[in-house]
């Protein structure tokens, strides 16, 4: 189970057996950790994730058809925004025979944020 559906089962258990007052304070406790990203900056990402931002801000083209699609936040790691904000682009692996694990996601208002391990983790991209 990911540490993010722990923290999401964690949280719901909580807020289950909390006094109301309680309940927004655990709430609002759960969404601040948003905040708390780490930062990569633009000359730390792998070559191919340079190749992919700048693919992004160009508008293509794109290595794979599912580059563009809505990523959805299910993980909801990247800070709570309204479906279609976020856009998931991959970064090549050198030697996968697929997508691999590596993505850039792109928000509606500019900021970008890399993963490395499919959606786990995140960091946001400083440019």
């Amino acid at each position: 189970m990911s540490r993010m559906l722990r923290l999401m089962w964690m949280v719901l258990a909580a807020m289950l057996w909390l006094p109301a007052g309680a309940q927004a304070h655990a709430h609002h406790a759960a969404q601040s950790t948003h905040a708390d990203l780490a930062i990569i900056s633009v000359a730390q990402l792998p070559p191919e994730g340079r190749d992919t931002l700048r693919a992004i801000k160009q508008g293509g083209p794109f290595a794979y058809p599912r580059d563009g699609v809505v990523f959805g936040n299910f993980e909801q790691v990247l800070p709570k925004r309204t479906r279609g904000y976020y856009h998931e682009y991959t970064v090549k692996t050198p030697g996968s025979r697929n997508r691999g694990a590596r993505r850039i996601i792109s928000g509606a208002t500019g900021e970008y944020f890399y993963t490395a391990d499919h959606y786990n983790t995140f960091k946001r991209i400083q440019e």
